[in-house]
């Protein structure tokens, strides 16, 4: 008879591994929606880009050495005052834009059981860099008087590919837990280790057209739609999960073993067990008692003494069928959390499409241009084409809401001289009313809005300087706050030049970097886990751009 001690595993408030003892009701599958690649979708691929949750608003190089560009009148109004490009002069205009995008998110986490896994440690970071070195667009428009018709291409979502090389803090705390909900049973373990990686990539992109129409000398219409095409990419692993439990007979050199051997010999010893009823059941002995089978010699006390620490309760009185039909529950238990912490892959897609109607309105009087841009709601769902999930939470086919929030523009510049232009702009992004993964939407209030502020000065009839600002007041809550998709409040700063090369032909240069405050999210149940823990959300952004403009 084999030796069945009792290992009982307390992995949430509402939720017990048991190896050797009949689990309680569960409430809930804490380990397949928390722990394994939940949400994966929402961080992956990064916003590198300035802008909304799911909108960038750098779609060209003049953004980035000047924010403030909503009431523009040059090639690159195409985006962002697509009514303000009456003032271009007649003929074709092109601006080309390549951008270079580079982000590091990092989260720092603090949970007392990663002081198992980090060197003692209860404090660990997990970092994560998206980088989107090569990123073009072009903005093309033809004027022939009072009209102009224009089109645009741009990344106008996403942007980049985000890597998690160590995963992430909600992955990794589900295992974290494990070695001491061992040593609360009288199982001494005092190490865990996973190999854990993630890596997105997330694109929208944008293809623009618009007609614009002069009304009179002041005021200037623009109509618009643009069509974004999304297509992300989710890969990831969670591997090689293990542990070092000093058990007798489960591991009995204590060293560290993967937990689903763990559970599968723990599975394999419940069967064992059952087996062993089941053959006494088979001699005609099941409906009699442990107690009357040690009477009749069938087995000994110490078996008995053993199987009933393996079920953690007293079997003297219980039948040898009923101690089977509990071992064979406790054995397919086993073996289900066995298949729950082996080796999970993900690789999945998702794509889809929707349509942004624009409006656009522009007044011009003296020194003074005023601009409004609203862009209606975009809905649209992604679908999963899935290759591998061991998750089971990317079903191939299966839709999910990806709205893209409606957006509402406003700016103004003043020519305070021939040289010198002072700009200015906001916008407002209607997050709230876009409908998200999981109904994240909920948790803005309202959404984001920016503020922006910028100057241009000619240096020379071929040199111009220009630089701006950009405030941005995040409208999320804590609940929303995830170390998978955060929004931080930041300010960002761009600066740069362009030079005529020829009476046609315009060079621009810029750059472009943000500086996001902190978020710190406390909580008294980290990641459902039931102990508390803090995560300390953080950002850093920086784009190079280059592009040329040319009047043909």
């Amino acid at each position: 008879m084999c030796n069945f001690a009792t290992i009982f595993v307390k992995i949430t408030q509402n939720q017990e591994i048991c190896i050797g003892r009949r689990p309680k009701t569960h409430k809930k599958n804490y380990m397949t929606k928390k722990f394994l690649f939940v949400a994966m979708a929402l961080i992956a691929g990064a916003n590198v880009f300035a802008g909304g949750l799911l909108t960038n608003t750098n779609q060209s190089v003049h953004f980035l050495r000047n924010p403030a560009r909503n009431a523009s009148t040059e090639i690159d109004a195409v985006y962002t005052n697509p009514a303000g490009l009456t003032f271009l002069t007649n003929g074709l205009h092109l601006s080309v834009t390549s951008q270079s995008a580079f982000q590091t998110r990092t989260i720092t986490s603090t949970f007392a059981p990663f002081a198992y896994g980090n060197s003692g440690n209860a404090t660990k970071e997990f970092k994560g860099t998206a980088s989107a070195p090569v990123i073009p667009s072009f903005q093309l428009a033809y004027k022939n008087d009072d009209w102009v018709f224009s089109t645009s291409f741009a990344i106008t979502g996403g942007g980049g590919k985000a890597v998690f090389n160590q995963g992430l803090a909600s992955f990794e705390s589900s295992v974290a837990v494990l070695p001491a909900s061992l040593n609360a049973k009288g199982i001494n373990t005092t190490a865990y280790s996973v190999d854990a990686y993630m890596e997105g990539r997330q694109y929208i992109f944008g293809w623009q057209l618009n007609s614009s129409y002069k009304i009179n000398e002041n005021l200037s219409a623009a109509l618009g739609l643009r069509l974004n095409i999304v297509n992300n990419k989710y890969i990831g692993h969670l591997h090689n999960i293990m542990i070092n439990p000093a058990h007798p007979t489960l591991n009995p050199t204590s060293g560290m073993m993967k937990a689903a051997d763990f559970f599968t010999n723990a599975a394999a010893a419940a069967t064992a067990a059952a087996s062993s009823m089941a053959a006494i059941e088979t001699a005609g002995y099941g409906s009699l008692t442990l107690s009357q089978l040690v009477q009749a010699n069938v087995i000994t006390a110490a078996q008995l003494t053993q199987l009933s620490q393996g079920l953690g309760t007293d079997l003297s009185n219980v039948s040898a069928t009923n101690v089977k039909t509990q071992y064979n529950t406790q054995a397919a238990t086993n073996t289900a959390y066995a298949n729950l912490v082996s080796d999970k892959n993900l690789n999945s897609t998702q794509s889809g499409w929707g349509v942004t109607p624009i409006l656009s309105l522009n007044y011009h009087v003296q020194n003074l241009n005023l601009a409004a841009r609203y862009e209606f709601r975009s809905a649209l769902n992604v679908q999963n084409k899935t290759t591998v999930d061991d998750t089971g939470l990317y079903a191939d086919g299966v839709n999910t809401p990806h709205d893209i929030p409606a957006l509402l523009s406003l700016g103004a510049e003043l020519d305070l001289c021939k040289n010198w232009k002072l700009s200015a702009g906001y916008h407002h992004f209607f997050d709230s009313d876009a409908q998200m993964a999981n109904n994240r939407q909920q948790y803005i209030n309202g959404g984001i809005n920016e503020y922006l502020l910028g100057t241009e000065y000619k240096l020379t009839d071929r040199l111009l300087l220009s630089a701006g600002g950009q405030i941005t007041r995040t409208g999320v809550t804590d609940d929303y706050q995830t170390d998978m998709s955060f929004s931080l409040n930041s300010y960002s700063i761009g600066f740069g030049g362009a030079f005529n090369i020829t009476s046609d032909l315009r060079l621009n240069l810029a750059y472009f970097f943000t500086n996001y405050s902190n978020w710190t999210k406390e909580s008294a149940s980290y990641n459902g886990t039931g102990i508390a823990g803090k995560d300390v959300y953080s950002r850093t952004n920086k784009v190079f751009g280059i592009g040329i403009d040319y009047k043909f």
